[in-house]
């Protein structure tokens, strides 16, 4: 072998071997959670009296969603006199008429709610929290998104655990309106109820950091101020934010026990969106925070988990480096004839294929479900976080490169179980790129990659050649189709107009 040849399977080797960490870094979040899987959190202490609460919810061209929030919202379970709303618009649409409207109607009925309005959008979600913050009443703060439908008990059920004066921050797990909408919601739900049940519950209980997650949680009001505030130099000011409390001494409390129900992205590119700001975000926060927290006091597994949690969107990254690198890998050691050499690959494969697997399962245990029902979609999850990769990675890369980007919202239909309310409109469906064309030519050489394989007779590489060729092309057809479906339903949903109507539309 020529030494190129070797510094490139050294390469192949050793990026195997940090995605592998990564891989197994689930293994230890299940064994934290079965370790502390019955510390169950209970209020230390009695509050004397229930405090005012201040609940904001935090919108942006939502006209399908927002009254669904604000109607659940006023349903809450908690004396009127004691309980402000805040809706914090920052809308550009019809969203506007229908919010205040809304407010409007709700008032009249004895809710202490109002309507806040910005002309601009500084600092997005983070700005508009933050404004809201300066004409609140509340000694806590609660934060809904626009697609979520909190239970009435909600805040009688996270207000006592403020009895203690050093809980600064109550979570509580979100739950699916439309997890049975489709393969792609499925598997959104199956990866959020591993984040929540798993992760969340693993790190609060065994004294690690965990994070509000921007929704379905309430904070003392003293502990935002404390940690500095909302702050919007990254696009996760939840993670951000969680982070700087918690140094700060502030506890959290998780209880999955608690599910807030909210709406999944129905379509591909909204998905890849959402996950695109989560990855980026995660990243800023980790290059914002990850120093203090190495140099701090804290205890070793708290700065290790902290380092996981995250830096975790790096695995991204390193990902579409061996997508690049894997079927060259395979095609030199054969030419090598180092055909044994391939089986090398699978203790790596192997570590982070089944720690998914691992994972998943018992978060789906956890939540209830039996039999089949918490098998069935694991090969559609692997190769989904596979297709994913190029998405993410390109997030991370401009985390790393300190490029700036907007606050990109997550389209919401309205849609519970398996239907959505009305045809939605163009602009509330994700925004296309050229990425899916990357997608289908990382899809194209995996099928080479395939052939390959298939030709030589290198069967231990198939079924892993099999995830990455399923995962990119599903991602990107999505993406690609998904973009012509949303076009033919806009057509079909908007009034024909004349030429002499169409001008003075197009002027306001």
């Amino acid at each position: 072998m020529t030494t190129v040849e070797i510094i490139f399977l050294a390469v192949y080797f050793s990026l195997l071997s940090v995605l592998g960490v990564y891989g197994s870094h689930r293994y230890r979040m299940a064994f934290l959670y079965y370790r502390h899987k019955f510390k169950l959190p209970t209020p230390n202490g009695t509050l004397k009296a229930l405090p005012r609460v201040t609940i904001q919810l935090p919108i942006f061209n939502e006209m399908y969603v927002v009254e669904r929030l604000v109607e659940s919202v006023c349903r809450i379970d908690y004396p009127r006199e004691l309980l402000e709303i805040q809706v914090l618009d920052d809308s550009t649409d019809e969203t506007c008429g229908i919010a205040r409207a809304c407010v409007e109607r709700h008032r009249q009925k004895g809710h202490d709610i109002v309507y806040i309005h910005r002309v601009n959008r500084q600092g997005f979600k983070a700005g508009a929290l933050e404004n809201g913050l300066k004409l609140a009443t509340g000694e806590y703060v609660a934060v809904f998104d626009a697609d979520f439908v909190p239970s009435p008990d909600f805040l009688m059920r996270t207000v006592p655990f403020f009895a203690d004066a050093k809980v600064g921050m109550v979570q509580v797990r979100w739950g699916h309106l439309n997890r049975e909408f489709s393969i792609l919601t499925q598997a959104q739900s199956i990866f959020l109820d591993g984040h929540f049940i798993i992760e969340h519950t693993a790190r609060n209980r065994a004294g690690c950091f965990f994070n509000f997650n921007g929704t379905a949680g309430i904070w003392r009001r003293s502990t935002i101020s404390d940690a500095g505030g909302w702050q919007h130099d990254t696009l996760t000011e939840d993670l951000d934010l969680s982070y700087r409390a918690q140094l700060k001494g502030w506890q959290f409390v998780f209880l999955p026990e608690v599910i807030s129900p909210a709406e999944v992205p129905v379509d591909m590119n909204a998905f890849k969106s959402q996950q695109h700001r989560w990855a980026k975000g995660s990243i800023q926060t980790a290059k914002k925070l990850l120093p203090t927290i190495l140099k701090s006091d804290l205890p070793l597994l708290v700065k290790r988990e902290a380092f996981f949690h995250l830096t975790n969107n790096m695995a991204y990254l390193l990902m579409v480096l061996l997508s690049l690198l894997m079927p060259i890998s395979m095609v030199v050691r054969f030419q090598h004839g180092l055909y044994g050499t391939l089986f090398l690959d699978l203790p790596f494969f192997i570590t982070a294929t089944a720690s998914v697997c691992v994972f998943y399962v018992a978060a789906q245990r956890e939540r209830g479900a039996t039999g089949w029902e918490r098998f069935k979609y694991l090969p559609f999850l692997m190769s989904l976080g596979i297709g994913l990769a190029i998405n993410n990675a390109k997030a991370v890369g401009e985390a790393l490169l300190n490029q700036q980007s907007g606050f990109a919202r997550t389209p919401k239909t309205g849609a519970e179980g398996k239907s959505v309310k009305a045809p939605v409109k163009k602009s509330y469906r994700g925004s296309k790129t050229l990425m899916p064309v990357v997608e289908l030519l990382f899809a194209a050489y995996f099928t080479g990659a395939l052939w390959f394989a298939i030709d030589a007779r290198i069967y231990t590489s198939v079924p892993f050649i099999v995830l990455f060729q399923a995962g990119f092309l599903y991602v990107g057809m999505s993406s690609l189709l998904q973009g012509f479906v949303s076009r033919v339903k806009v057509a079909e949903s908007t009034p024909a107009v004349s030429s002499t109507e169409e001008q003075p539309r197009q002027a306001a």
